[in-house]
């Protein structure tokens, strides 16, 4: 059974940067496509960042690209998402999820099928 763990949330000032860490285990981790995912609270999850299996392709929301960096070290079983210049709206729970199926490029959709519990990130204003 895949499991997920997050971890790197934690409260900073609006400017700041975090990095979020998330460690895969029960799969190869090497052949599918990861995400990041947020949640605010009353709104629904979103869309952050995706990384295909091939670790050539990355997906960013309009929302914060150009400020956050999806990355991923096979080796480690572990996606980063490094988070720079954090806004008060960058406030929510953070998720990690893999792809339902292998080979795949991590681009937004209905195709992860796993998730971690969540870290929470608050930025101050």
């Amino acid at each position: 059974q895949v499991q997920l763990v997050e971890s790197g949330g934690g409260l900073v000032q609006a400017g700041g940067s975090l990095r979020l860490s998330c460690v895969v285990s029960g799969r190869t981790f090497s052949n599918y496509a990861m995400g990041w995912f947020r949640q605010a609270p009353g709104k629904e999850r979103e869309f952050v960042a995706g990384i295909s299996w091939t670790d050539i392709i990355t997906y960013t929301a309009d929302s914060v690209n150009g400020r956050f960096t999806i990355s991923r070290d096979n080796p480690k079983n572990t996606v980063y998402l490094q988070m720079y210049r954090l806004k008060h709206e960058d406030t929510a729970v953070y998720y990690c999820a893999i792809e339902t199926s292998p080979f795949g490029s991590g681009s937004a959709g209905p195709k992860f099928g796993s998730w971690g519990q969540g870290t929470q990130v608050t930025v101050s204003s």
